[in-house]
């Protein structure tokens, strides 16, 4: 849609609150321009010599103000120093999710931690193009399907652009994530303001969430909310997630950035509850970058073999509940429909 120069495409939500593209033959000339900048199939490098580590940032409010170990924040700190801007996803007041593109360390906290919701990238194109064409650096930050959105639009890499993705799980019906907030303003009778995916206030590497509605906030273990739930449980995830070609190592970005799960068995003694960054460097940039600010961290180096985890191997296994869940969950508060949908059995 950001590519198509005659403005023929349009992005439509279908029953299950996952968004496509529209074209309109009255407006396609028929160029071309969409196809080649889709994602798919233009990616993994196989013989790129790539480097793997396991980081936490030294400083203990870095690290307890983000979902792992602090990657993130440090580097956007270096990229925003530079004088260059930062794009990320950030969640609104009323809960939705867009990217934005920030300049100052101050509306850096937008950005962090994990959020499980797809967040809206529209018209962050443009504008990371017209920074990069005024020479500024520009770090962009999003899924893997996203930063390699923003190669091909760009039509490749930009020296002065670092693309870093995430591990990704899948990403869930925004439709979904709107009726929980409501469903959540409703129960505590509280205006939503914030929701915290991954809280460390229990060092329990980020197993909680936390809600804040009104003057109050509430917190829970993450397995006891009903939207982790369902979403772990794969009865929301969008279709082509199931099928994404991304879940592997081999990825066009700079970096990748996820939570290093398996921490106690490959380093033990750093496993304290307040989370560890796998970091995956791709290129020559990136590990001119990572000697920057190496300094900043805690970190050893590892072996491919120890940093593989399930989404860097494959994708999420799509449930044979899914559809249930969806159609119940269009009607059905979100616990009742996890309830039944969980009663259905293939056959």
């Amino acid at each position: 849609m950001a590519a198509c120069p005659f403005g023929a495409i349009t992005m439509i939500t279908d029953r299950e609150g996952f968004a496509y593209p529209r074209v309109d033959p009255k407006k396609c000339r028929n160029c071309g321009r969409c196809e080649a900048v889709c994602p798919m199939g233009k990616h993994g490098e196989t013989q790129k010599e790539r480097l793997y580590l396991g980081v936490q940032a030294k400083s203990d409010e870095i690290r307890f103000s983000s979902s792992s170990g602090g990657f993130f924040p440090v580097l956007a700190g270096y990229v925003l120093r530079k004088g260059g801007v930062v794009f990320g996803a950030a969640m609104e007041r009323d809960g939705s999710v867009v990217h934005r593109g920030i300049q100052t360390g101050d509306a850096l906290s937008s950005l962090q931690k994990t959020k499980y919701v797809q967040s809206d990238i529209s018209g962050c194109f443009s504008e990371a193009e017209r920074y990069l064409d005024q020479g500024r650096l520009v770090l962009f930050t999003g899924t893997p399907c996203q930063c390699q959105s923003v190669r091909t639009y760009l039509g490749g890499g930009r020296e002065n652009l670092l693309l870093a993705d995430l591990v990704c799980y899948g990403t869930p019906s925004p439709e979904i994530w709107k009726k929980y907030v409501r469903e959540l303003e409703k129960r505590y009778e509280g205006e939503f303001s914030e929701f915290r995916f991954r809280d460390k206030r229990h060092r329990d590497n980020g197993h909680t969430v936390s809600v804040r509605l009104g003057d109050r906030e509430y917190a829970w273990p993450m397995d006891r909310d009903p939207f982790c739930r369902v979403y772990f449980r794969n009865y929301m995830i969008r279709p082509s997630c199931h099928e994404c070609e991304f879940c592997t190592v081999e990825r066009d970005s700079d970096i990748t950035m996820g939570d290093f799960w398996g921490i106690e068995k490959v380093k033990p003694q750093m496993d304290d509850g307040m989370g560890t960054s796998l970091v995956i460097l791709h290129s020559k940039k990136a590990q001119e970058v990572w000697n920057q600010i190496r300094g900043e961290f805690r970190f050893f180096p590892c072996l491919r073999e120890e940093i593989l985890q399930p989404r860097l191997c494959g994708p999420t296994v799509r449930a044979d509940q899914r559809e249930s869940f969806l159609l119940l969950g269009r009607f059905l508060p979100i616990r009742l429909a996890e309830r039944l949908a969980g009663r259905w059995k293939k056959t």
